[in-house]
């Protein structure tokens, strides 16, 4: 696994060691206070350099264009709220997505790799993750081209695990507003706020090619601003789960991907 991820400066392989615990430790340490944390130039630039070019032509080919009006849920039936509320306002999300059953091989081999589910079980604090059953929401590849983004929304997942292989020259920036919301309170005037532009908290993330980055999304509004320029943004989002076996539905499949396992 040493010639696809920079095991000398990220020791998943050896967690129990004295270097692993320092590093377990500090991203429990930056997910606390930030949120998330980033271990940049995770997987080496060369497998990125390798594995990117087969990728940008099958997203260019095969990849579902998967655009989207929503609100910021992902949810449209609320009942303690208007449905003409500000926090229920409408954005627009565009972008290509290749399928796990789509990957390149070296993907695969790291999203599958123990080494990966124990360093964010440690993390979160969680006894084991397992990766989905599901070829093809298991693992994707998305695509952002100019004017595409990924509009502000909250993940279902109690965190989300994301790997970045191309970064445009401009725009297409990670942007986050921490804690917006928890499990007692909506914070519904907030998200208001937050979707009028009108937020001083908002933090914006530059990552590069071969970062990870693992953040709670759940009470964590983020979103993709668009790239500009013809370099598109391309980023691998890895799923785990805290039981094994797991699939989405056709319905989900079918919404995510146009297509299912059926």
């Amino acid at each position: 696994m040493d010639h696809l991820i920079n095991l000398q400066k990220y020791p998943l392989d050896r967690l129990d060691s004295e270097v692993g615990q320092v590093l377990v430790q500090q991203c429990i340490d930056d997910l606390e206070h930030k949120g998330m944390f980033t271990l940049e130039g995770f997987m080496r630039r060369e497998a990125v350099d390798e594995i990117l070019p087969g990728l940008l032509r099958n997203l260019q080919r095969e990849s579902f264009t998967h655009a989207r009006s929503h609100n910021i849920y992902f949810n449209d039936h609320f009942d303690d709220l208007p449905t003409d509320h500000p926090a229920l306002a409408r954005v627009e999300t565009i972008n290509h997505t290749l399928c796990g059953d789509q990957l390149a091989e070296p993907l695969r081999q790291v999203y599958q790799w123990s080494g990966m589910t124990e360093l964010l079980a440690r993390v979160m604090d969680i006894p084991i993750l397992y990766p989905m059953n599901d070829p093809l929401a298991c693992a994707n590849v998305m695509g952002y081209y100019e004017g595409e983004g990924l509009n502000w929304h909250f993940d279902r997942s109690e965190f989300t695990t994301t790997l970045l292989l191309q970064a445009p020259r401009q725009g297409g920036d990670f942007q986050y507003r921490q804690a917006l919301r928890s499990e007692r309170n909506p914070n519904y005037e907030g998200v208001a706020r937050l979707l009028r532009g009108e937020d001083s908290e908002v933090t914006t993330l530059k990552l590069g090619a071969g970062d990870l980055n693992v953040f709670r999304g759940k009470n964590t509004a983020h979103r993709v601003t668009p790239p500009v320029g013809n370099r598109a943004r391309v980023i691998t989002v890895f799923s785990y789960y805290e039981t094994p076996g797991r699939m989405f539905s056709d319905e989900e499949n079918m919404g995510f991907y146009g297509r299912t396992n059926s």
